[in-house]
């Protein structure tokens, strides 16, 4: 699922980037450069996201360029994460026995050979 939110960049001193999130207090995030700063700032956005998420917490809406207050030294950019639903679900799979023997006795774990395979074979998201 995407999720899109305003972030502030705030340009400080040594010509770094601290990154907030007026919808979510607390997300925060630094970088050393622009492009610096707005990779970590999507990466705090996902986390932030997956957090609330898992904790079964409502996400806030976010708001527009318009209602964004910022300082001289600041900026609107918005920041997008994309998060993914990690839950694991039930498949009913078909192998030939062999194969099943030859698992059980390596000690795999059958699921996570088929994820790595998938993982493998599937072209990136």
């Amino acid at each position: 699922m995407e999720y899109i939110y305003p972030a502030v960049f705030h340009t400080n001193d040594d010509g770094s980037y601290t990154v907030t999130y007026p919808d979510l207090p607390g997300c925060v995030s630094e970088g050393k450069s622009l492009g610096d700063a707005l990779g970590m700032a999507q990466s705090a956005l996902t986390q932030w996201v997956e957090y609330l998420q898992d904790k079964k917490q409502d996400l806030p809406g976010a708001s527009t360029v318009k209602n964004v207050v910022t300082e001289d030294n600041e900026f609107v950019s918005f920041i997008r994460a994309e998060v993914k639903d990690g839950r694991a679900v039930r498949r009913t799979v078909s192998i030939p026995k062999w194969m099943d023997d030859r698992v059980a006795e390596s000690g795999l774990s059958l699921s996570r050979v088929l994820q790595d395979a998938l993982n493998e074979r599937l072209p990136p998201a």
